[in-house]
């Protein structure tokens, strides 16, 4: 069931949804006005409505957008608990994803139960029921097709509601991601290879020193790594992004990670955590991100807010 939100249908002016080129104009301009036909205020903060919103739209499984941009029609949920998983923090209620995801998370969580001392996985935020920009957190998972997958080697998979909102991960991270720390295992890699080796799989996102570990360790073929690329914060999860489904037109690929094995990259993240370069005088100042309201998202995301 979906909890009642007020949507008031208000008809904005369209030039509010301007700025940029005239294709990206006359994008919002078209969003705007379907978001209104389906008496949806196009100007309304658009993670408002999708965090109000808890189970799936009743349509067939579709992204539409982009990772950071977008909304998921048809989401699938992950099982709370499963043979190989357990979803955690079931109070935010983001274990729903396109149907793909859901599967991959359960045949990497089969390949990390026959990992020595890995019962299967603690799997993190995967999206919202209809995806969407979220409340707190994440800029991405917005199209059902990324996971996070906790650190924490699973012990026991028989944990309650509130054992999963009171347990935490565990940091992999030294030295402000520079290195693996001791809690860092020979399982952990094999994982990660695993889910970089899968075709469903676009790229992995992990912290610096991590990266830099497993080129070090890798032997035989390395062109799994490529997959692998290094990002802040991700010490205690890392974060997998799976391709768009094949035939999802609406659905809007990341571009490939560039050509080789990406180590000499990670190489120079680990530089530059250990020897900051000095800021740049010249840099211009961070510009404030702003909110997405409605007429930011695909059009079609109107009909996946107003499906029951």
């Amino acid at each position: 069931m979906v909890r009642k939100f007020a949507i008031l249908g208000l008809i904005v002016s369209l030039a509010a949804c301007g700025g940029g080129s005239d294709a990206n104009k006359d994008s919002a301009a078209s969003a705007a006005l379907t978001f209104a036909a389906a008496n949806l205020d196009p100007n309304a903060i658009a993670k408002r409505l999708f965090g109000a919103v808890d189970a799936a739209s009743d349509q067939s499984p579709a992204p539409y957008g982009s990772y950071a941009k977008g909304c998921i029609a048809g989401a699938a949920q992950l099982p709370e608990t499963g043979p190989t998983w357990q979803a955690m923090r079931l109070s935010r209620n983001r274990n729903w994803a396109h149907p793909e995801t859901v599967a991959f998370v359960k045949r990497l969580s089969a390949f990390a139960a026959t990992q020595p001392g890995w019962e299967g996985l603690y799997v993190g935020d995967m999206s919202q029921p209809r995806g969407g920009p979220m409340l707190t957190g994440h800029t991405s998972h917005q199209i059902g097709m990324d996971a996070d997958i906790w650190m924490l080697p699973p012990k026991s998979l028989k944990l309650s509601p509130a054992q999963r909102e009171s347990i935490s991960s565990i940091t992999m991270q030294t030295a402000g991601g520079a290195y693996v720390n001791s809690s860092w295992s020979p399982q952990h890699m094999a994982i990660l290879k695993a889910a970089a080796s899968d075709p469903a799989v676009a790229r992995i996102f992990i912290f610096a020193g991590a990266k830099v570990q497993m080129c070090k360790d890798a032997t035989g073929d390395r062109s799994w790594l490529r997959k692998i690329r290094p990002w802040y914060g991700h010490h205690y999860h890392f974060h997998v992004r799976l391709n768009c489904p094949k035939g999802a037109s609406g659905c809007v690929n990341q571009a490939p990670p560039p050509a080789g094995d990406g180590c000499a990259e990670a190489q120079q993240w680990v530089n530059n955590i250990l020897n900051p370069p000095p800021p740049d005088p010249n840099a211009p100042p961070p510009t404030p991100k702003r909110e997405y309201v409605l007429a930011d998202l695909p059009a079609q995301c109107a009909s996946v807010l107003s499906s029951q």
